[in-house]
């Protein structure tokens, strides 16, 4: 059984910073993609950014040059560093991981949600 944890959402004024992280535990094998997604009230859920195991990061042009990724491969986590936040990125935070177990073959994980919101 693999299991996402998020943890770092919290209530932050415009312009703040806040810095998500998400561990991966269970019988894991590799881990291909880790990753952010964000879903809005009403809205569709999106991507925010994801990091391959070759380092390769894609970042959606709502967050560049704001946001960064980054990934410890030894404890199997991923973080979400975002600075000068605007209330237009309140939002639930999830994390996503492909991952393949010791027996099976590769899945899509979610963690549980953290909530991010921006707001004077």
């Amino acid at each position: 059984q693999v299991q996402l944890v998020e943890s770092g959402g919290a209530l932050v004024q415009p312009g703040g910073s806040l810095r998500l992280s998400c561990a991966a535990s269970g019988s894991i094998l590799s881990i291909f993609v880790m990753g952010w997604y964000r879903q809005a009230p009403g809205k569709q859920r999106e991507l925010v950014a994801d990091i391959t195991n070759d380092g390769s990061i894609n970042y959606p042009d709502s967050v560049k040059g704001r946001f960064t990724i980054s990934r410890d491969y030894a404890k199997n986590t991923v973080y979400l560093q975002m600075n000068m936040l605007k209330p237009e990125d309140t939002a639930v935070y999830y994390c996503n991981a492909l991952i393949r177990e010791v027996l099976g073959l590769p899945h899509d994980y979610w963690g549980q949600g953290t909530q991010v919101t921006v707001s004077a």
